[in-house]
């Protein structure tokens, strides 16, 4: 079975972000593998210039891989924006339980959706719409959770994607 995705949708500055990051603990203390994929509208460079990945992209190497003892980081061209599916099934493993995406907004992903009162909220596809995160009084037929309600937020996403094996059982199989 794949890797379920869970995308987290909002404007810029609504805390999308700050979310995620609160609520993997929550999903890790619990004991879930989890993945995470950013989706930014403009372009990005995370490579450094000067060090041997920057340099070895610029001589014209299409991905480059950095190693080291538990870590690894990837930087490759890609022919047009690829979806989570294909992140999912390209790059990571069965031995994940959840992969959270923060965007995708349009995307029949099931989604949370936050909205700020000061930044207004986005239109997004109600298909797959598991929960709303805001700091106003918001009238949809799905939970509604407070910003700082964080383990109400993990908890929904646990009842929506439980773990359907440990990881020992991944590793069995790898």
């Amino acid at each position: 079975m794949a890797v379920p995705i869970v995308s987290f949708v909002g404007r810029s500055n609504s805390g999308k972000t700050t979310l995620i990051e609160r609520v993997i603990p929550e999903l890790v203390r619990a004991g879930y593998k989890v993945a995470t994929v950013k989706h930014t509208g403009h372009g990005f460079d995370l490579d450094t210039e000067g060090k041997d990945s920057w340099r070895h992209k610029r001589a014209g190497a299409s991905s480059v891989m950095v190693l080291s003892k538990g870590s690894m980081a990837m930087f490759a061209d890609v022919s047009d924006e690829m979806s989570v599916e294909a992140i999912r099934d390209r790059f990571l493993d069965q031995s994940y339980d959840l992969i959270i995406a923060e965007g995708w907004k349009h995307e029949s992903y099931p989604k949370i959706v936050i909205i700020r009162e000061a930044v207004g909220e986005i239109p997004v596809s109600h298909e797959g719409l598991l929960a709303v995160v805001s700091d106003k009084q918001v009238d949809l037929s799905v939970p509604l959770f407070g910003l700082d309600d964080v383990a109400g937020v993990a908890a929904l996403i646990m009842k929506q994607f439980p773990k359907s094996r440990s990881h020992s059982e991944h590793e069995l199989e790898a």
